[in-house]
């Protein structure tokens, strides 16, 4: 699974990185977090046909991770769709018509996973996973709309978008330390997986490619990761196995 990223690149940054044309977050922008816990606020990028114009635009948006399906009772559900499974997306009623309809870009620098180490100790230790370029990673995600029924028709708090990463297996170079990773997308895939006239299901399966070996690195980093109130570029310092802390 991916339950912890790191997002820290600023968003003019991203808006050139990702070719945006729309900066669908023009009040809000969200500070450097080396921390990317669920239920946070995070940086999306999807492409949508507004009402007022017949093409797609590009945009960079600010979901809530975690993804409510549209039938669900309260927000609470998100929770428990931080992931979707790239073997299954597109069957889990949960995912199925966002996968066919709404997908996204969840940029990161990199991701959080852990590793137990010694098998008689309950410890594990934790890993920074990240582009051997030092590139931005494009994760897959979907997103999704779920109206609150509580609310009146004109609160702008009426509507939560959120968002789920699709994840995949391991690539073998990182495979030792945890078996599952985050689908990544390949930038001349972007295009046509931010297509939201790309709605066939097998089309949008075959931009899910694996990825290649060698493409990510790893390096041992503080247990302070595993404290979610924790967040600053500190964590992801290379730590040697001495000098790991006790958390």
């Amino acid at each position: 699974m991916c339950g912890r990223y790191a997002s820290a690149r600023e968003k003019h940054e991203l808006l050139e990185e990702f070719q945006v044309e729309l900066d669908g977050a023009a009040d809000a922008e969200l500070a450097p977090d080396y921390n990317v816990a669920p239920t946070k606020n995070v940086y999306a990028v999807l492409t949508r046909i507004p009402k007022e114009t017949d093409h797609a635009v590009r945009q960079l948006r600010v979901l809530r991770w975690g993804l409510v399906p549209p039938w669900a009772k309260d927000p609470s559900a998100g929770s428990k769709m931080i992931n979707a499974r790239a073997e299954t997306v597109a069957e889990k009623p949960a995912y199925r018509k966002a996968f066919a309809q709404r997908r996204c870009l969840i940029p990161a620098d990199g991701f959080y996973e852990w590793y137990q180490e010694d098998r008689t100790k309950k410890k594990k230790q934790p890993f920074f996973i990240h582009p051997r370029d030092g590139g931005v990673m494009a994760m897959a995600g979907l997103y999704e709309f779920w109206k609150d029924p509580t609310r009146a028709a004109e609160d702008p708090l009426r509507w939560l978008t959120t968002c789920t990463i699709i994840t995949t297996e391991a690539e073998d170079d990182i495979g030792h330390i945890h078996q599952r990773m985050p689908m990544i997308i390949k930038r001349d895939h972007w295009d046509d997986w931010l297509d939201p006239l790309l709605t066939d299901p097998g089309d949008a399966l075959r931009l899910l490619v694996p990825p290649e070996p060698g493409g990510l690195e790893a390096r041992r980093v503080s247990t302070a990761v595993n404290d979610v109130r924790r967040n600053g570029p500190e964590l992801l310092d290379e730590v040697s196995e001495e000098e790991t802390p006790l958390f």
